[in-house]
């Protein structure tokens, strides 16, 4: 099932002679269950790529729909909603709020949607435990490590129960083998959890956990690979 679909997505910044072209003319689909890596140089477009996906800026031309709803026709309350049901968001930088425990931090989402805290707890306990954090749900951000922070933000991502996951540079900010872990985690939500996970991210050795790459130069796609050799969750 299709999940994202883009056509002849453009962002352009400024106008006249001073119009920068970001984005120009992108096409692509994505499905459920899918793991897409973007890659390409810096200012190729990628985390504008991300930003229309996730309804964070508006198209200057072409259409972007997730889950079945055109961006563009959706005005700022309708937006707002399906970012916070239907989408996931994880930052090079984790956002996680430093007076809040792991804990609160990942139920912050259904907390503001106003689910009841006790409830909302119980979801956040659930996917920390999942992603092995069981057992350091009353930490603050400060006592944890940067690659405990990150699956702290991948579990308040999901947390909602979205149907997308955008991860703009999420190993950006980690060591070697914290970003290991973190690409498989990511890898896992996709396949085990059958979410759709589009990554944005400079490293080949991390785009190498997704199923399928997607290179852009110029705002355009100027290659697709797909992954036949896999990583193991």
């Amino acid at each position: 099932m299709t999940i994202i679909t883009t056509s002849n997505l453009t962002k352009i910044y400024g106008s006249g002679a001073t119009a920068v072209t970001a984005l120009d003319h992108v096409s692509l689909k994505i499905d459920l269950g899918e793991f897409v890596a973007i890659m390409g140089p810096s200012g190729c477009g990628k985390s504008t790529l991300l930003h229309l996906i996730g309804g964070l800026d508006k198209a200057s031309d072409g259409s972007v729909a997730v889950a079945g709803h055109n961006l563009n026709d959706l005005n700022d309350d309708s937006l707002t909603e399906l970012r916070r049901r239907k989408m996931g968001f994880v930052f090079q930088f984790y956002n996680l709020i430093p007076v809040l425990t792991a804990l609160e931090n990942a139920a912050l989402p259904v907390t503001l949607d106003g689910l009841k805290p006790a409830e909302a707890h119980k979801k956040a306990a659930e996917w920390l435990s999942r992603f092995g954090l069981g057992d350091r749900l009353s930490h603050r951000p400060d006592q944890l490590s940067g690659g405990q922070q990150q699956r702290v933000a991948i579990a308040r991502a999901l947390v909602a129960e979205p149907q997308l996951i955008l991860a703009d540079e999420p190993t950006g900010n980690l060591d070697t083998k914290s970003s290991d872990e973190i690409a498989s985690l990511l890898r896992q939500v996709s396949k085990q959890y059958g979410r759709a996970v589009v990554m944005v991210t400079h490293d080949p050795r991390i785009a190498a956990y997704a199923d399928r790459i997607i290179f852009l130069k110029d705002g355009k796609v100027a290659e697709e690979t797909i992954l036949e050799r896999k990583k193991t969750i």
